[in-house]
């Protein structure tokens, strides 16, 4: 069930035209009173559609049409919203990310959100296999005046199949800008022995699953009561929830040793701090 990955090295065991490389650049804008894609751009086996939608909003479909990323892969997401536009961003499935020979899996997801314009990035989970090494970033430009909701879950292992994560590497970077000013920098780093790090009581107390939820926008106060409401109901289960607000944001944390409750917590808690249902990719 587990092969231990082969430690990170300078010269790839495959060289890189074997691997998968690509991704997708989305741009947004307000025609009269619908939000509509402006452009699309698709390359490597990446891929986005647009379900229909009966409101102003319009929403996205990322594919990876792979099924998944091994070592060495890399995918770039780049998502623009125009002034006074409203979307929605999800993925069809979660991300597998497979174990590597020694080079990252690389995902990359830049987001730019202008004035008076909202966007909810919602992926699904990156599962990461053991011997996986991803390193992902994800770096959010938002005018003075622009709402966000942005959510990324990492799950440390495929839990249903009764399989852990014993060996890897994560490196998950954080960036957000304000109005051109840096108000939020998160980095995370595990290495090496992954399982039994999050086992110690200080970092994961036995979590297999974690989550990030940033909010930006009005009403963060109602918000954070919302949470934190969600966050009572979950601490009587298996999933925990921290919640606060800084520099104009709401952080929102969620961890659990049950991967299946915390993706359960995280979609109602995603329910509430959108307004609307999740993307029906969610529920299937």
């Amino acid at each position: 069930m587990f092969a231990p990955p082969v430690p990170a090295a300078s010269d790839p065991l495959l060289p890189a035209y074997v691997r998968a490389a690509g991704g997708v650049r989305l741009r947004f804008g307000r025609v009269g009173a619908q939000t509509h894609r402006l452009d699309v751009a698709e390359s490597g086996g990446y891929r986005a559609r647009f379900p229909t939608t009966f409101d102003a909003t319009s929403e996205a479909v990322l594919i990876n049409t792979g099924g998944g990323m091994a070592g060495g892969d890399a995918m770039r997401v780049g998502i623009d919203v125009g002034p006074g536009s409203d979307a929605i961003v999800t993925t069809q499935a979660a991300e597998k990310i497979y174990r590597s020979q020694g080079a990252n899996t690389r995902i990359e997801t830049t987001l730019s959100v202008a004035a008076a314009a909202s966007l909810a990035w919602l992926p699904q989970e990156s599962i990461l296999f053991s011997g996986a090494r991803l390193a992902r970033s994800l770096t959010i430009d938002l005018a003075a005046d622009a709402s966000l909701v942005a959510s990324e879950a990492v799950f440390f292992g495929r839990s249903a199949m009764g399989e852990t994560m014993l060996r890897g590497a994560l490196r998950d970077r954080w960036r957000i800008r304000r109005d051109g000013r840096l108000v939020f920098a998160d980095d995370l780093r595990l290495e090496g022995a992954i399982a039994e790090t999050l086992a110690r009581q200080a970092v994961g107390a036995g979590a297999c699953a974690a989550a990030t939820i940033i909010v930006a926008g009005p009403d963060l106060q109602d918000k954070l009561k919302q949470a934190r409401a969600c966050g009572d109901e979950a601490s009587a289960g298996t999933v925990e929830i921290g919640a606060g607000i800084v520099a104009d944001l709401l952080v929102i944390r969620l961890l659990s040793p049950d991967a299946q409750a915390l993706r359960r917590v995280l979609v109602t808690l995603l329910g509430h701090l959108t307004g609307r249902a999740l993307p029906r990719t969610w529920s299937t």
